[in-house]
């Protein structure tokens, strides 16, 4: 089966994408074929399941889900139609999780969507729900990222299923993704619990083959039914886990009879076997194929609980056993115990072996590498011969006229040298690399102010912290409060470009609409600020270097927090705002006389669009420049000015 695998920083999905989505994905034709993202796929399984309600912090790679339902309300919206869910972008991980289970409360079914880290920030939400369970369906997608593709780390969130004791499916190809979300709705109503998605960067952005099937009509509204046990004081507590542990065995006893756990033969088996699970599945069965091998594999679909009678079985039927999961032996580790429980003569390879790495993704040079290597056979893939040429750093870089960019050249001017830049999640992450280097500390959404106020308590160099607007609303106001009530010596900036611009451009509460198309109330940021009690607020255009740099300044002097909110719309956005209007984009060009090749524009600025020619002059690539003119502010010789229009 051919799929075709593409992967960026940011949403991946195109124009051309999301047309096809719109005409397509929503059509009722029970067993026609189309293609599909895994995450559109999972949109669509949620629609074929009749979903209400689907919440979400936009992030990779979850974030096509999420944009998929949204561009489906979007064009309800503009024809005046009714999409049939409610859908929203929240202001976190957390909000999301608290909204889709309260409609699930009311016998609704509800989706919501996150990639893995935005499960930290539910957790808290996530572990007493589990308690409580559900009443409506509710699938919860955490999308795991192998090889921190567009991520801080990569953690195996399989172990949220453990540690909150939720039942987890893991699809291996988008048509699986699709009916586990459809067929998962049902589990999750028979054990009243939430059920745990868990997909990888690989499944999510693979695009594959689709059967649909017939969609169901969603509910819309419900009643919610009072019931003391939702309310999780200790004594309710104490008398809903043992009630959790009870719904888990009898999501064992859904697992034995899954098909979504099937055992599958290649060449004449006798009793060596294979246990894999999620996209890892691909890869052992085509190595498995082309190396020719007589093996079993039980391929897991339903991963938490494992149906411990079907594993043992499989167990005991092999004198070799090769367990194949990317990250960590989560698998791996429950069947060890198993094989000593039922004291099994087998022998398991895997990551405690050293055949497979808990690092990074798998593939199937990957697997047939160790597949080789475990059962001594010759590997007729061969390996690549290491280049002694050594290609250059092509780091990402914010994009040419990025309003990022001129905020972090003023602050360098206006900061002592010494300066600590605590930063957070988001494009402008990018301003790590030279020739800005704006970023000395970053963990987690929200954590550049709270760093920001710690260091003012450790040490008396100066501190300036940068969020954007939409990490702002996330997790960011609650430091900002901390920094007032305790008077940190500290500036925070805010860059609001009017929109989550990493993931795909998606609305927040800073925007004049929400994730269906519809007008909302737009939150100012610095508005939240002065509530919050900060005194000393500089609001700036960043693209006004010489004005942006002396508020920086004002707010170095300021003793106890300062907040800077650097307001210029993202300049992609800007960009299609003035193809939409038809206005022509302003370029700019060298004076090639005036120019003393000092370098500023690349070496301190680095703007993408500047460049070095053959003859060492520096020029202007115009099919990249986007007119930000901020090029001509930055130039010490006023060699840069704006090309006449002929």
């Amino acid at each position: 089966m051919l799929f075709f695998f593409y992967h960026s920083l940011g949403n991946c999905t195109s124009f051309t994408s999301m047309v096809f989505v719109m005409t397509k994905l929503t059509e009722d034709k029970p067993g026609k074929q189309i293609l599909l993202l895994g995450n559109e796929a999972i949109t669509r399984g949620a629609l074929e399941a009749g979903v209400d309600v689907a919440t979400t912090y936009p992030g990779t790679p979850a974030s096509e889900i999420a944009d998929t339902f949204s561009t489906i309300a979007k064009e309800a919206t503009r024809q005046n139609k009714d999409p049939g869910f409610y859908f929203q972008y929240s202001i976190n991980e957390k909000v999301a999780l608290e909204i889709a289970a309260a409609a699930s409360f009311c016998g609704l079914r509800s989706l919501t969507c996150m990639k893995h880290v935005g499960l930290n920030v539910a957790s808290d939400t996530f572990m007493t729900y589990m308690y409580v369970g559900c009443r409506g369906g509710h699938i919860i997608v955490s999308a795991d990222d192998p090889y921190c593709h567009s991520s801080q780390n990569e953690q195996d969130n399989r172990y949220f299923a453990l540690f909150g004791g939720a039942p987890m499916l893991e699809p291996a190809t988008p048509q699986e993704a699709k009916e586990m979300t459809r067929i998962g709705f049902d589990i999750s109503e028979k054990l009243s619990l939430p059920l745990l998605l868990r997909t990888t960067t690989r499944l999510n952005h693979v695009r594959g083959p689709i059967t649909l099937h017939e969609m169901q009509r969603p509910r819309k509204k419900g009643y919610f039914k009072k019931d003391p046990l939702l309310v999780t004081v200790p004594a309710t507590a104490r008398v809903r886990h043992p009630v959790l542990l009870k719904q888990l065995e009898d999501a064992e006893k859904i697992s034995e009879k899954s098909p979504f756990n099937e055992i599958i033969s290649i060449g004449k088996p006798k009793d060596v076997g294979i246990v894999s699970s999620g996209v890892s599945f691909t890869y052992v069965k085509e190595m498995a194929e082309e190396l020719n091998m007589n093996v079993k594999i039980l391929k897991l679909g339903i991963t938490h609980p494992i149906h411990h009678t079907m594993c043992e079985k499989f167990i005991k039927s092999c004198s070799s056993l090769v367990m194949v999961e990317e990250l960590e032996p989560f698998i791996e580790n429950q069947f060890k115990a198993l094989a000593f429980d039922v004291s099994a003569d087998v022998k398991i390879y895997g990551k405690s072996t050293g055949h497979f790495s808990r690092l990074y993704e798998y593939n199937p040079d990957i697997v047939a590498e160790a597949f080789s290597k475990i059962f001594k056979v010759k590997n007729p893939f061969p390996q690549p011969v290491p280049s002694t040429l050594k290609a250059p750093r092509r780091p990402p870089s914010l994009c040419p006229g990025c309003p990022h960019r001129a905020t972090y050249y003023a602050v360098k001017k206006a900061a002592p040298k010494e300066t600590i830049y605590p930063k957070d999640i988001g494009c402008y992450t990018l301003g790590k690399e030279p020739p800005l280097e704006m970023a000395d500390v970053l963990l987690c959404m929200g954590s550049n102010a709270g760093m920001a106020c710690g260091f003012s308590v450790a040490t008396d160099q100066k501190i300036i912290s940068f969020m954007g607007d939409s990490t702002f609303f996330h997790a960011g106001i609650p430091p900002i409060v901390n920094a007032v009530h305790h008077n940190h010596d500290v500036v925070i900036t805010i860059l609001d470009n009017r929109t989550t611009a990493m993931t795909g451009h998606q609305p927040h509460p800073g925007t004049p609409y929400d994730g269906m198309g519809r007008p909302a109330k737009l939150i100012k940021v610095e508005d939240v600020v002065k509530g919050c009690g900060v005194e000393h607020i500089e609001i700036v255009d960043p693209n006004q270097i010489k004005n942006t740099t002396a508020a920086f300044k004002r707010a170095l002097e300021f003793k106890g927090p300062s907040v800077v909110v650097s307001k210029s719309p993202c300049i992609l956005l800007e960009v299609q705002r003035k193809r939409k209007a038809k206005e022509e984009i302003q370029l700019y060009h060298i004076n090639q006389e005036i120019c003393k090749r000092c370098k500023t524009c690349i070496g301190r600025f680095g703007c993408p669009a500047l460049y070095f020619a053959e003859d060492d002059s520096v020029r202007i690539d115009p099919s990249q420049c986007n007119g930000c003119g901020n090029c001509v502010q930055i130039c010490p010789f006023g060699a840069i000015s704006a090309e006449e229009h002929q």
